[in-house]
């Protein structure tokens, strides 16, 4: 899928839009980039079926669709988080912090977001992290955050949510894959990585759960060690499954709906595709 355009810019975000009974277009993933471009593709046609220009020359690092399909999220170097309407391709709400120290400023990001998230249990909550080591709790009837995370430094798409469970990976040496409570914001526990004495640690770009009803399994991956990890929730967060000894890091990591599968890509421009129904079935 290529726009045309001689002034390209990398691509920074993908999602397949979800597929519903409604007689929509089929096969359509939304993709942004460098440039601030949103764009929805017809992966069969490999035709552009529109493109949205965001503000401000704004540069989009993340994107998310609700269950649905019929909104999506956008976020940024500009610290906003954008909701839209899939349907008319119209903004909805544009939240963002608060300026100065009033009692009339809200909570919001001070640096760039590189992940966001729906809720998937309330339509009209929104999370989202990135460089300014917080995670933003949106309420997108209010337009702007209600709670959040202090502590999480994402620089990747290291977030996400099942039930009332926040996952974040950080890019640092230690703590990096945390579990955090969506309701009061307090941190459950860490998710220790078992870094070998003689290994350089791993510093998270991606984490995700399992698309399973219970959420079992967490993947993540990064840089420094080059490796990526799935964690088995149901056993005390063992590691089941790693990917190491690669020549560059790993950026993203993502479990297959029938969550089957599990997709690693990074920087040695290979993606390499786990099989865990093995280990789904395990007792």
């Amino acid at each position: 899928l290529q726009g045309g355009s001689s002034v390209a810019l990398p691509c920074t975000a993908v999602r397949f839009r979800p597929t519903t009974e409604e007689g929509r277009t089929k096969n359509v993933l939304l993709a942004a980039n460098a440039a601030g471009a949103v764009q929805h593709w017809h992966m069969t046609s490999g035709k552009c079926l529109h493109s949205t220009q965001e503000e401000d020359g704004n540069q989009v690092y993340a994107l998310d669709y609700n269950f649905e399909g019929s909104q999506y999220l956008t976020a940024g170097k500009d610290k906003c988080v954008r909701l839209y309407d899939e349907a008319t391709k119209t903004l909805i709400t544009k939240m963002e912090g608060g300026i100065g120290f009033s009692r009339d400023s809200t909570p919001g990001h001070s640096n760039r977001v590189f992940s966001c998230k729906f809720v998937p249990s309330d339509e009209n909550m929104v999370i989202s992290g990135g460089w300014d080591n917080t995670v933003q709790i949106w309420d997108t009837r209010q337009g702007a955050a209600v709670r959040s995370i202090f502590g999480p430094h994402l620089c990747g798409d290291a977030l996400d949510i099942h039930s009332n469970t926040i996952v974040t990976g950080s890019w640092r040496a230690t703590n990096q894959l945390e579990l955090w409570d969506f309701r009061t914001g307090e941190k459950i526990s860490d998710v220790p990585w078992h870094v070998r004495p003689d290994q350089q640690p791993c510093m998270l770009y991606a984490a995700q759960f399992s698309r399973d009803p219970h959420g079992r399994f967490i993947a993540a991956g990064g840089s420094g060690a080059n490796e990526a990890k799935v964690f088995d929730r149901r056993n005390n967060n063992a590691v089941v499954g790693t990917v190491t000894g690669l020549s560059r890091g790993v950026f993203a990591v993502d479990f297959s709906p029938d969550h089957q599968k599990l997709a690693i890509a990074g920087g040695d421009a290979s993606i390499r595709i786990l099989d865990l129904a093995s280990r789904e079935e395990e007792k």
